[in-house]
């Protein structure tokens, strides 16, 4: 069997556990949202406040907290480059970070900060100024659509020209072989 075939099958076993696990751990709404369908082309920015949109446009970074199966924050923090796109926020991460695995595991929610607040952790540990900055609940969904990694690519060029040579080419042998995963967090 080829790899990408098998990137293929275990992209559906994914989706299928996610369907089955957000019934149960996310709640109803996210429920609703699997089931349904996800509204990955309506913007869904007219739920937040007009500042924190602005503030997604403009910001370099954002820092995600993937939620646990009892809903508390992980401690899982790091500032990420994103793209706001359609009105959620789109990163691609490697399928081992906690981001990944935690919405393989039907983990669907997620708490978002936007700013640059500076690294986390710091030399001695425990630097949590992110938590000031202004944000949001979201939903968490994998987006496999090429083209998304497309226009994420483009938004990544300009705000980050400096290091976007270095990481493109993995990034897109990452998401091609299934080693690397586009995230989408709509906000809720």
């Amino acid at each position: 069997m080829s790899a990408r075939r098998r990137t293929a099958r275990a992209s559906e076993r994914v989706d299928l556990r996610l369907t089955r696990r957000a019934l149960i751990r996310a709640g109803a709404g996210a429920a609703l949202l699997v089931l349904f369908g996800w509204p990955a082309r309506r913007s869904r920015a007219g739920s937040l406040p007009a500042d924190l949109t602005e503030l997604l446009e403009r910001s370099p970074f954002v820092y995600v907290s993937p939620r646990k199966g009892d809903g508390a924050e992980s401690r899982c923090h790091g500032e990420v480059w994103f793209g706001w796109i359609d009105g959620t926020v789109v990163l691609i991460t490697a399928r081992t970070t906690w981001k990944a695995r935690a919405l393989a595991r039907g983990l669907l929610g997620a708490r978002v900060w936007v700013g640059d607040q500076g690294r986390v952790g710091g030399i001695l540990g425990g630097r949590e100024d992110f938590r000031k900055a202004p944000s949001f609940e979201a939903l968490a969904r994998p987006e496999k659509d090429p083209a998304v990694l497309d226009r994420l690519m483009a938004i990544y060029r300009v705000k980050y020209p400096a290091e976007i040579e270095k990481w493109e080419p993995r990034m897109r042998a990452g998401f091609a072989s299934g080693e690397r995963v586009l995230i989408r967090y709509a906000p809720l």
